[in-house]
């Protein structure tokens, strides 16, 4: 179930992210590293958790708060569910 909610998170941050909210390059080339992680973090389940990945979605969040609240609040909810999840 946690995966679940974890792909409907993914899916709005792309959501999001398709309705082109003014980000540089360099930020939205950030953001789709960082949700590519997350994938593949999803898929290997059974593989130890990568603490880097949990430290990137902080990162973006810190990034992201003031500029963007909408994505930040989104990648809150991933850290969340990535936490649920045991990761």
């Amino acid at each position: 179930m946690p995966a679940n909610r974890l792909q409907q998170q993914l899916e709005e941050l792309r959501n999001q992210l398709a309705q082109d909210p003014p980000l540089t390059e360099e930020e939205r080339a950030s953001l789709y590293v960082l949700t590519q992680e997350i994938e593949l973090q999803l898929a290997r389940q059974a593989a130890a958790p990568d603490a880097t990945l949990i430290d990137g979605v902080n990162l973006a969040v810190e990034r992201f708060e003031a500029s963007h609240p909408t994505l930040a609040g989104t990648l809150r909810n991933i850290l969340q569910s990535l936490a649920n999840m045991g990761i």
